[in-house]
């Protein structure tokens, strides 16, 4: 991992699906498991962490939490206040990193006394290294803690700043949520497939191969994606078919409809959720 910050102790607090995402990556590059500490109140992730990683996570908020320089929030937004109620007093020194989603850092700065606060919006793909990650810092946080959190971030995918905090709305409704925009047009995909005959096994096979294809594409060219659409939509063609179906029932207008709702979602849960 790039920085000189690399084998200093990180902290959990949570340590479900997206903390043993981090952890693995962490370990895969040469951390410590005796370097990571780990608050998760279930037996059962407390056990797979152990099993998949080797570390050894405890119930609840210890003294040991105390030797980290960064502390990751990875806990459901409606536990995050007793969470950092317990672990806050033991961590206000290090850098945090939230991944709770909804939980603005001003409520964070409040609970836990530090000004040292970025928070990340990150999505599912995370859990295979492909995830897509925002990253917000406050003004106290220094270049050097960013580069920390980079190096951390970066063992789960890509990442990238954002300037404004309410920009991680936007980014939740786009990236956050969007892996499950995805799935419902693979679902779709799908079912035409099984509609017109083929089996249920292919048809999913050949949605994920074009998605996962087409998304390479996109990446690889220089070419925004109306001209690499209208690459493949001849006139009077099967594509050309589709996409006019599509445009009569005015799917991108309800598209871009669906992500200003999440986005008003996320701003709620903010609101909601403020200290």
């Amino acid at each position: 991992m790039g920085s000189s910050n690399a084998q200093r102790c990180i902290a959990f607090i949570g340590g479900g699906n997206m903390a043993g995402a981090i952890i693995g990556g962490l370990v895969r590059r040469g951390m410590a498991a005796a370097d990571i500490e780990v608050v998760e109140p279930f037996a059962q992730a407390r056990e797979k962490l152990r099993a998949d990683h080797g570390v050894a996570a405890k119930e609840s908020a210890t003294d040991a939490l105390g030797r980290a320089g960064l502390v990751l929030w990875a806990v459901k937004p409606q536990t995050f206040h007793d969470a950092a109620l317990a672990a806050g007093p033991i961590t206000r020194g290090a850098l945090h990193l939230s991944v709770a989603a909804g939980i603005r850092s001003d409520s964070i700065a409040k609970w836990i006394g530090t000004e040292r606060i970025v928070r990340a919006m990150p999505n599912t793909p995370a859990l295979v290294g492909q995830g897509m990650t925002a990253l917000f810092a406050r003004p106290a946080v220094a270049a050097q803690d960013k580069q920390w959190v980079e190096d951390v971030i970066a063992t789960t995918g890509e990442f990238l700043w954002v300037g404004a905090e309410q920009d991680l709305d936007a980014v939740t409704a786009l990236s956050g949520s969007g892996p499950a925009y995805v799935f419902f047009y693979l679902e779709a995909m799908t079912q035409a497939g099984v509609e017109m005959g083929l089996p249920r096994e292919q048809a999913y096979r050949l949605a994920v191969g074009t998605f996962a294809g087409a998304s390479a594409l996109a990446k690889a060219s220089d070419e925004p994606p109306e001209v690499l659409r209208q690459r493949v939509t001849s006139k009077g063609g099967t594509t050309y078919a589709a996409i006019t179906s599509m445009e009569q029932d005015d799917m991108k207008a309800r598209f871009v409809k669906a992500l200003h709702a999440a986005r008003r979602r996320a701003q709620e849960l903010g609101d909601e959720f403020a200290a």
